[in-house]
């Protein structure tokens, strides 16, 4: 690994200001070399930066220096505001390359440097991640929680919690002459079973923060023609899927991204479900109903105008699609016409995506069951499945450590159970880990 790094820290392209950031023990001698000497830590400076090669100016810059440890890495780190157009950019990358001991930083490693040197531990890198990469409302105020160190202080609390306990146990096993009371014990066992009892509680979240990070699928299947691309080029507000009286005319999938009143969806249009003997519709077909089984919620679309429409055979419908788990919104389509009669159910609505009859009130119940599926609380919560997977596995450990007979056995199953939480959080010495959370990292961060 380099001594000192760089790397664009802002977006890449043309743009009025671009930032360059060096961190490493050379990062003032980068700055002495192109012309910028003694910056005060944390003070803005105006200056020429300047090519070593023939003292040329490369550009009018800013300039903002932070002393270790009092800078995001925690290390020295200087941060060049330049004009951002190309030829900038590339004659400054250019000297910095032929400075040794310095080069480009690889993704994430930024953020990996600050990580082990303590300025933040694993759940606050991937929080930091989920900011940048964060679309919605719900999703960057997720990532803020998380990136400030909410869910790292929850998890460190359980394991600070685990490890009296496992003391206790060294306890009985180094000095066992000394007949420490049973009564202690007991107690132990029950504050086992009290942190066993707060992480089921924590794990039985309906994966509301993994779906909030990831969006939450919303699959649009039912018969061809039956108004399913109109409803998704309605609620995307674009053409996004072509609209054909043609039955048949979608084939694939098409997934569409959406913000509804701040949280993310994924929609899904897909073929119409029919008997076919085409080779690409059936296909179609199968990646439809695939679709379904995986899906969130699902919209099934019936034609209204010409189906007699009962319970009876949306429940038949619904069976088919194979999703037991998954809310189902039914949309009665094309009651625009007079013949139109559907039964009446919470879950079904007369709509028309020709003239937008009862869209208005689709769309109020469709964000209540949107909203329903996050669930979200004023609790942090998990948001990768690397943490749930440790979690399991800590309380597996728990409750080993309740069923234990013997001392031995019990210490080994808290120092299990600490080991697992320290996988969330860094607290662990694990490289492949660290490599796994930074290399979703871009350049720069």
């Amino acid at each position: 690994m380099a001594d000192t790094i760089y790397a664009l820290a802002s977006g890449g392209g043309r743009s009025g200001v671009a930032v360059v950031r060096i961190s490493g023990r050379q990062a003032l001698n980068v700055l002495s070399i192109m012309g910028v000497e003694n910056p005060e830590p944390r003070y803005a400076l105006l200056r020429n930066l300047k090519n070593p090669k023939d003292n040329s100016v490369l550009d009018n810059t800013l300039v903002l220096y932070f002393n270790a440890p009092h800078s995001f890495t925690g290390e020295d780190v200087v941060e060049i505001h330049l004009h951002g157009s190309k030829a900038v950019l590339s004659e400054t990358f250019s000297v910095l390359e032929d400075i040794q001991g310095v080069a480009l930083a690889q993704p994430g490693e930024f953020s990996k440097r600050a990580f082990e040197n303590g300025k933040m531990d694993l759940t606050g890198a991937e929080g930091l991640i989920d900011l940048i990469n964060s679309e919605t409302h719900a999703q960057m105020k997720q990532a803020q929680r998380q990136a400030v160190g909410e869910l790292g202080t929850l998890y460190n609390g359980w394991a600070d919690k685990i490890i009296p306990l496992l003391a206790h146990y060294e306890a009985y096993i180094d000095f066992p002459d000394e007949d420490l009371p049973e009564s202690l014990s007991q107690e132990a066992l029950s504050k086992i079973g009290g942190i066993m009892h707060v992480i089921e509680h924590h794990l039985a979240d309906n994966n509301r923060g993994e779906r909030l990070r990831d969006g939450i699928q919303v699959a649009v299947v039912g018969s061809p023609n039956a108004g399913k691309s109109s409803l998704v080029n309605t609620l995307a507000k674009r053409d996004v899927a072509i609209v054909s009286d043609t039955a048949g005319t979608t084939r694939d999938v098409i997934e569409v991204s959406l913000d509804m009143a701040g949280y993310p969806v994924r929609l899904f249009d897909t073929a119409g479900i029919r008997d076919s003997s085409d080779e690409i519709e059936v296909e179609g077909i199968k990646r439809a109903i695939t679709t379904a089984q995986s899906a969130d919620i699902i919209l099934l679309i019936i034609d209204a105008s010409n189906t007699l429409i009962t319970q009876d055979s949306i429940d038949k419908s619904i069976a088919e699609l194979g999703n037991n788990t998954a809310p189902v919104i039914v949309l009665a389509n094309k009651c625009e016409k007079q013949s139109y009669r559907v039964p009446i159910a919470d879950n079904v609505f007369a709509v028309s995506m020709t003239n937008a009859f009862g869209l208005d009130v689709f769309l109020s119940h469709l964000q209540s069951v949107v909203l329903d599926c996050f669930g979200m609380t004023g609790d942090p919560v998990i948001t990768r499945a690397r943490h749930r997977e440790a979690l399991v596995d800590c309380n597996h450990a728990l409750q080993r450590a309740l069923n234990a007979p013997e001392a031995e056995l019990i210490a080994e199953d808290l120092r299990v159970a600490v080991r697992c939480i320290g996988r969330i959080t860094g607290q662990i010495d694990v490289e492949e880990l660290l490599d796994i959370v930074f290399n979703d990292f871009c350049i720069g961060k």
